[in-house]
């Protein structure tokens, strides 16, 4: 009977490093998964942070967010709201389809936009955005 206690922790010791792997291989593989999927939906963290940079009032973010073919557009959305106090409620976008150069991405979520005497609410679940990759980066290039 000693002998067994006696090899007891032996055996705890031997096992503690495979059960060491086993978790940092688990953890390396649901690392890899998040990578995979968060690069999935770039297209949508980009519209996020158009749309983030348009509430702050950050036209250089905005610009950096658009393609070359958008410049003007987003220019003239700053412009839009530029005077006017927003703040975006629940924002939340999703890539609904995407290839290689081209997605799709649909947002939910609201630009409360205050005119003083007015409030315009913008409902973005009623709006497609279309993004590119241009440079190695996902843009937004419009309404498709």
């Amino acid at each position: 009977m000693m002998r067994i206690l006696s090899n007891a922790p032996n055996l705890q010791k031997r096992n503690l490093p495979r059960t060491g792997i086993l978790c940092l291989g688990w953890i390396g593989i649901s690392l890899a998964l998040s990578a995979c999927a968060s690069s999935a939906d770039l297209p949508a963290r980009v519209m996020e942070e158009y749309y983030q940079a348009l509430n702050k009032k950050d036209l250089n973010s905005m610009i950096a967010l658009t393609c070359a073919e958008w410049e003007e557009q987003a220019r003239n959305e700053f412009n839009s709201f530029g005077a006017v106090t927003t703040e975006l409620q629940a924002l939340k976008c999703e890539t609904v389809s995407r290839d290689q150069s081209k997605a799709i991405v649909s947002c939910r979520g609201k630009i409360i936009a205050n005119y003083g005497n007015e409030v315009l609410e913008i409902d973005l679940s009623k709006l497609t955005f279309q993004l590119v990759q241009q440079g190695g980066n996902w843009r937004f290039c419009g309404y498709p």
